[in-house]
């Protein structure tokens, strides 16, 4: 976990996509309350987790069309939570407030209502468009009084995400080939005399094709992104094309976000899309033809100024590029994670890999 303006990246790992089926809600609540309790969350707190898994499975299970839930590991220095996220495509909620309100709950769950669930959780985050579908996200962290590091109930244990992404799988494959990462350079000190600025690096990688050996491809670019001593996307970009030698190589695109200059510095190889939204503007970021690892032309950055109150959007190609922010009223008043699985369900293509990364909330 690095931290931008007093807001925090944290490392996340997918553990698994579950599809609204009959079954979703007892398999969900297993899983989660096993997780819960290997990542050392208390037996009341894994609990509480696979309680509120249940009702938004339940809830998904009964209503959405299409309804899919994910649950991972969310990791800091010092410690680990779950979170998971729901995505439907139908039929949305009308009045997302009223069914926040104490004892409003759909028929059939079990009755503890999405109010509640957002009270067990450490943050929590749900959007709903008619017609179209709704996407929620809560974080769950120890509440322990014998953990040092515990969140104080309904505070979250760390200032809110910048950045937050979502990989899934091509129907049929559990190994995702595309992936994602982010870190800080916290910039040159003062005193030091230099001139570097502090900024937030992300990078997306579509690995070649699909299944484990894109897989493989995906994760040797996260690992050189980490590792690399470069601070430029066009450095992280030859590092990572170096990394990828030997694998089936892939799509790959860096941004550096600089804050205080305003700035946005882009350099992408293949088919990663990029999109830096203002609230009333969509401006595609170039990327030139090639395959990281295989053959890479001549790199060329390019610089956008940021745009206040809006964020960037990066994508691998298993989601189509004709999503517009427009069609999902107020997308950019939420989350990263939850404007993520919105235009997750809303260009996601089920014959590809997908995989989506947003920062929102850095300048």
């Amino acid at each position: 976990m690095t931290e931008l303006s007093g807001r925090t990246v944290p490392a996340c790992e997918d553990i698994a996509w579950f599809r609204a089926e009959p079954s979703l809600p007892s398999m969900a609540r297993g899983a989660a309350a096993t997780l819960a309790r290997r990542i050392g969350l208390n037996s009341h707190r894994a609990s509480e987790v696979a309680l509120a898994v249940t009702e938004a499975a339940t809830n998904l299970q009964r209503h959405a069309v299409d309804g899919s839930l994910l649950l991972r590991v969310l990791r800091t220095e010092d410690r680990a939570g779950v979170e998971f996220v729901t995505v439907d495509t139908g039929p949305g909620m009308t009045d997302p407030a009223a069914a926040l309100s104490d004892g409003v709950s759909t028929a059939g769950t079990l009755g503890i209502g999405l109010g509640a669930v957002a009270r067990l959780a450490d943050t929590f985050d749900l959007h709903s468009v008619p017609g179209r579908g709704t996407v929620l996200a809560a974080q769950f962290w120890s509440r322990n009084p014998g953990d040092a590091f515990m969140a104080t109930p309904g505070q979250p244990p760390t200032a809110p995400a910048v950045v937050a992404g979502i990989t899934r799988p091509i129907s049929g494959e559990t190994s995702c080939g595309d992936a994602w990462a982010a870190r800080v350079d916290p910039g040159d000190s003062p005193s030091g005399g230099g001139s570097r600025e502090r900024a937030l690096l992300v990078m997306v990688c579509d690995g070649l094709g699909h299944g484990p050996l894109a897989a493989l491809a995906s994760e040797a670019a996260v690992k050189a992104f980490h590792h690399t001593s470069a601070r430029q996307p066009e450095g992280i970009l030859n590092d990572i094309h170096k990394a990828l030698r030997g694998t089936r190589g892939g799509a790959v695109a860096v941004a550096r976000i600089e804050p205080d200059a305003g700035l946005l510095r882009y350099c992408g190889i293949g088919n990663v899309a990029g999109f830096l939204l203002g609230p009333e503007s969509r401006n595609g970021l170039l990327s030139a033809p090639g395959i990281v690892g295989q053959q890479m032309r001549t790199l060329r950055t390019f610089e956008q100024p940021l745009v206040p109150g809006g964020a960037l959007v990066m994508h691998s190609d298993g989601l189509t590029e004709r999503w517009t922010a427009g069609a999902i009223p107020n997308l950019l008043r939420h989350t990263p994670t939850v404007m993520a699985g919105h235009l997750l369900r809303e260009a996601a293509v089920r014959r590809d890999d997908a995989g989506i990364v947003v920062v929102k909330g850095a300048w």
